[in-house]
């Protein structure tokens, strides 16, 4: 029978318990404690000291790594009979030390004694004011003022703030991952990844906003969302002064002034200012999907891509710009848009100083500077520098075309193709020129177009003094003082500048003719050709009907 306080009834596996546990009641101190800085034990190695031999004992296994107490059940081993005796807890589901408020138990006393109900944070941070609930949580935090990292990894010198994160890291050494998920078999390194990934199967979301009521799996994620509510921006950047809600956010930036990247893949060496951005950047070497969409089951490497996705199925777009009330699926494309209206242009380019207002377009950019071609076709090997060009070229290899007339059930390849088609039904023409009336399908139609009018030519080749009226031109012509020929025949491998020449090229080859003469019927490869021949009918009409004006005048000279 357990031994059971007379005081709140509580039981107990032995009486030593109970006895201790009276003294709770009776605040009984019956042992004198050595002074703080009576430390008579030294350690050979680090030179630190303890007041105790048994703790400097458990301390030089630190060093040594001996662990000689072991678990009987799954031969696991510990480096003290503490962690053991908790470690057995695990098999046998006892959780002894139970919270007498809300009946929650704990395997470890000093959870319990951190487990608290009253919201009172006793410690507070001399430098920054923020205040805890733990002295040892005080402690660790002061650490991020004074940058010590006491705790060193053995075989790589890393050294970490916390004894914990020293442990969890050891673990990347020998791949250990001890904590496993139930539902799929996924191992962590930390029993706090664990948790958060049971979140993802269980759709539990325990922190919730006291000002909104939205639900959060994650206390990080609550904590950010809850500056949206204050727009409080603590954190200033000393170069751009530019201010953050964290003090995360402000490290992570300031890597955009650095060009620092700590974090390097160990598979391509691939280096990255943030280690999130590495985890990511891994998945495309394992092909890791683990998010799939609960409508169709495509599978994403991130969560926030899953997010983005199934708002393809809801249509819902929650972000609203505030000046033309547009609005849109993904908070980028709303900070894109915005630059529409401020005409600001973040990103230069190093080498020529031209600006642009997204990142993907000043990397875009810069390959015309590189020549880097990172897009490789699996099929015919031909490289290019963005990935939408790839994935378009692939189609004239799969014949694919996912894009179909709900009208006539024509398909085509690209939504843009599909969309210009749309408007052959419609005979819809909604941008039409102030000048002359001219309508047209497409407000960059119309833009190119008013341009006939004002002879504006914006586009100038750095090369020599020429200049153009629409971009592509100026592309075409840049090409005649690089000699690059992008587009290759699939037949003969012969290049072409520009993707028309090969589509009239490919012609010759597959011998079609889609440009007829409404007059005569010939067909034409080439819609040139077609308008030159069309000018032997005009020359035709013409000399009709000056013969019929010279037989008409005839006619009238022999009447009179």
């Amino acid at each position: 029978m357990k031994p059971v306080c007379n005081v709140c009834n509580k039981a107990f596996s032995n009486q030593s318990n109970l006895n201790r546990h009276l003294r709770s009641h009776t605040n009984e101190k019956p042992f004198s404690w050595r002074h703080i800085n009576d430390k008579q034990h030294e350690c050979d190695i680090c030179h630190k000291t303890f007041i105790l031999r048994s703790e400097l004992t458990r301390h030089s296994r630190t060093h040594t790594n001996e662990k000689p107490f072991s678990c009987d059940i799954c031969t696991k081993t510990f480096s003290s009979r503490y962690n053991l005796t908790a470690h057995l807890q695990t098999h046998s589901n006892e959780k002894p030390y139970e919270c007498d408020i809300c009946n929650k138990a704990f395997l470890r006393g000093h959870d319990l004694t951190r487990h608290t109900h009253t919201d009172e944070k006793s410690y507070s941070c001399d430098i920054c004011n923020k205040i805890f609930s733990y002295e040892s949580s005080l402690k660790r935090h002061l650490r991020t003022h004074t940058n010590e990292k006491p705790y060193s990894c053995d075989i790589c010198t890393k050294t970490f703030s916390s004894q914990y994160n020293l442990t969890a890291h050891l673990r990347t050494h020998s791949n250990e991952k001890p904590y496993e998920c139930d539902i799929c078999n996924k191992a962590f390194l930390r029993c706090y990844d664990l948790t958060r990934h049971l979140r993802m199967h269980t759709n539990e979301k325990p922190f919730i906003c006291n000002v909104c009521n939205k639900a959060f799996s994650r206390q990080s994620t609550l904590k950010r969302h809850l500056w949206m509510h204050t727009k409080e921006k603590l954190h200033s950047c000393d170069i751009c002064s530019k201010t953050f809600s964290h003090q995360s956010s402000l490290k992570r930036h300031l890597r955009t002034h650095t060009n620092e990247k700590p974090h390097s893949c160990d598979i391509c060496s691939k280096t990255f200012s943030r280690h999130f951005s590495l985890r990511i950047h891994l998945r495309t070497h394992t092909k890791e999907k683990p998010y799939a969409c609960d409508v169709c089951s495509k599978t994403f490497s991130e969560r926030a891509s899953v997010k983005r996705h199934l708002r393809t199925h809801t249509k819902e777009k929650p972000y609203a710009c505030d000046i033309c009330n547009k609005t849109f699926s993904l908070r980028t494309c709303l900070k894109r848009h915005l630059r529409t209206h401020t005409n600001e242009k973040p990103y230069t380019c190093e080498i020529c100083d031209k600006r642009f207002s997204m990142k993907a377009y000043l990397m875009k950019h810069s390959r015309v500077h590189t020549k880097e071609k990172p897009y490789a076709c699996n099929f015919c090997q031909r490289a290019y520098s963005e990935s939408s060009v790839l994935t378009r070229h692939l189609r004239t290899h799969t014949k694919e075309k996912q894009y179909a007339c709900e009208i006539c059930q024509k398909p085509f390849a690209y939504r843009f193709n599909l969309t210009k088609h749309l408007q052959t039904h419609t005979e819809e023409k909604p941008n039409r020129c102030d000048i002359c009336q001219k309508s047209f399908t497409y407000p960059s139609r119309l833009i190119r177009h008013l341009r006939t009018h004002t002879k504006e030519k914006p586009y100038a080749c750095d090369i020599c003094p020429k200049t153009y009226a629409h971009s592509d031109e100026l592309t075409r012509h840049l090409r005649t003082h690089t000699k690059e020929n992008p587009y290759t025949c699939d037949i003969c491998q012969k290049p072409f500048t520009c993707r028309s020449n090969l589509t009239n090229h490919l012609r010759t080859h597959t011998k079609e003719k889609p440009y007829a003469c409404d007059i005569c019927y010939k067909a034409f490869s080439q819609c040139g050709h077609l308008m030159t021949h069309l000018r032997t009918h005009m020359k035709e009409r013409c000399l009709l009907s000056s013969e019929q004006e010279e037989y008409r005048a005839i006619s009238e000279y022999n009447t009179s």
